[in-house]
């Protein structure tokens, strides 16, 4: 498949929109569709075949004949082309390889430092990509497009992260431009989070369209999902939830003057220097999971608070967005119920009524692969596009 936002033609405007019918993959004829478009039978069959020119869709068979020849038969392709997926958190790194459809074919995951620096990270995510496509028995030509989710603010318009607290060497450092150097397609970059939101919904609440993921981990921070769409604001730093300085309540054991943001009272990294503090080794987010999972009462009382702080923060979220339902994942998360138990004990109490009348507060339910899913998910929006479909369709 021809990457389709490399092309620059323009004939077949509408053959974008028609392939948008087809990508639920259900097969339909060319009589379905245009009734279902209105446009006449002739319109739709040019443009049907240029989308098979394309290899966007592909015979699937005949209809039921109602006297006559039976009618053809098309349907989306997802092995048009492969996406390359890459989630990437301060502590590991997830490569796959995604069809159109955003079904993984390969992947694997390692252990590494964020901090290592953009290089050395990058090129181990690419070699990793590299060795996946060879198991696939692809060649890197099919690749149509690279989707990147960071463990940091990013501006989504350039793929630049921008004064990632985690991710020293990374300010401004051009990912898309480096990753080009070896597949040169359309490569998008996103803070980790978002990309997480949208694995979520896919994999476990796709009827959801009012959704906030909660990533409680080495960091804090949230994927907001509104009327079915992605919510990345003005500069792509919507969600930064764990940059919120926390309310004051006098059920926290914290002083009235203690102005820290979330970041700072409620992660993983937080809650190891409380219990560290108390005399109990903890160093990082893996230690307090450990500990919370052994059933060491500091460790557990330390993480139920963090999740009574991060609940200060989502109550005024929740007044503001009214989502459906706030889905809580992260390493913290993956604790068990006390991190959730938390949240919840704060939401619904200090949440407006209408707000909390039908809000759903759960764990994650999309285990690892949620990452790589939502990279690759973020890719397909943008490669299948109507007006990169209507490029692709010209060139096909």
């Amino acid at each position: 498949m021809v990457d389709a936002a490399r092309s620059t033609g323009a004939a077949n405007p509408e053959a974008g929109e028609i392939f948008q019918i087809l990508r639920d993959g259900r097969a339909r004829t060319k009589a379905e569709l245009a009734t279902l478009t209105g446009l006449a039978r002739s319109t739709v069959s040019s443009r049907v075949d240029a989308l098979l020119a394309s290899g966007l869709i592909r015979p699937a068979g005949e209809a039921v004949s109602t006297g006559g020849r039976p009618p053809a038969r098309i349907a989306f392709n997802p092995l048009a082309g492969l996406v390359l997926a890459v989630d990437l958190g301060a502590t590991h790194a997830t490569v796959a390889v995604a069809d159109l459809a955003g079904h993984i074919l390969g992947s694997r995951t390692r252990h590494q430092d964020i901090a290592d620096g953009p290089e050395p990270v990058l090129d181990r995510a690419l070699a990793d990509a590299a060795a996946i496509l060879g198991d696939l028995g692809a060649t890197p030509e099919r690749l149509v497009g690279v989707g990147i989710g960071v463990p940091g603010p990013v501006e989504h318009s350039t793929g630049r992260p921008t004064n990632p607290p985690i991710m020293p060497g990374w300010d401004r450092f051009d990912v898309p431009g480096y990753v080009q150097t070896t597949f040169p397609v359309p490569v998008l970059v996103d803070n980790d989070v978002n990309i997480l939101a949208l694995g979520e919904q896919a994999l476990s609440w796709p009827g959801v369209d009012d959704l906030i993921f909660v990533k409680v981990s080495t960091g804090i921070g949230a994927g907001i999902i509104s009327g079915g769409q992605l919510q990345r604001g003005a500069q792509g730093s919507a969600g930064d939830m764990g940059h919120v300085q926390v309310p004051y309540s006098h059920d926290s054991p914290r002083p009235p003057g203690d102005e820290r943001d979330l970041e700072a009272i409620a992660s993983g990294t937080a809650i190891a220097a409380e219990l560290r503090a108390q005399g109990i080794d903890a160093r990082a987010s893996s230690d307090v999971v450990a500990l919370v999972r052994a059933g060491n009462p500091a460790a557990t009382a330390a993480t139920r608070q963090a999740g009574r702080e991060v609940g200060e923060v989502l109550a005024t979220v929740v007044n503001m967005l009214n989502p459906s339902l706030i889905v809580i994942g992260g390493s913290i998360a993956r604790s068990g119920e006390h991190l959730l138990a938390g949240v919840r004990e704060v939401v619904y109490r200090r949440s407006i009524p209408l707000a909390t009348q039908h809000l759903g507060i759960v764990q994650s339910q999309a285990g690892e692969t949620a990452g790589v899913l939502g990279a690759a998910i973020m890719v397909t929006r943008h490669v299948l596009a109507p007006a990169n479909v209507d490029a692709l369709a010209a060139r096909g």
